[in-house]
């Protein structure tokens, strides 16, 4: 995905979102392993509801390819527990 598309993809229906995505498509995106880019993209085809549940450790994804991303953009972003 270019990174015009990925940056629109980021952009979500919450600021909190926003907040937390944009930076990190900004800061730590093109540091990622190329994997570690393709679970980010797919990341992108979830609900918002489910990653700001996510993201605020309210719970964490079923999926460990997911789980793996969340975690570095938690870890990456203030938030740490």
């Amino acid at each position: 995905m270019d990174r015009n598309r990925l940056f629109w993809a980021s952009r979500r229906g919450m600021l909190e979102l926003d907040l937390v995505l944009l930076p990190f498509l900004d800061n730590v995106y093109e540091t990622l392993s190329p994997e570690d880019q393709q679970r980010y993209i797919r990341l992108l085809d979830e609900q918002d509801q489910d990653l700001f549940a996510w993201f605020l450790r309210r719970e964490d994804p079923e999926d460990p390819e997911l789980k793996h991303i969340v975690q570095i953009i938690r870890d990456n972003t203030g938030l740490q527990e």
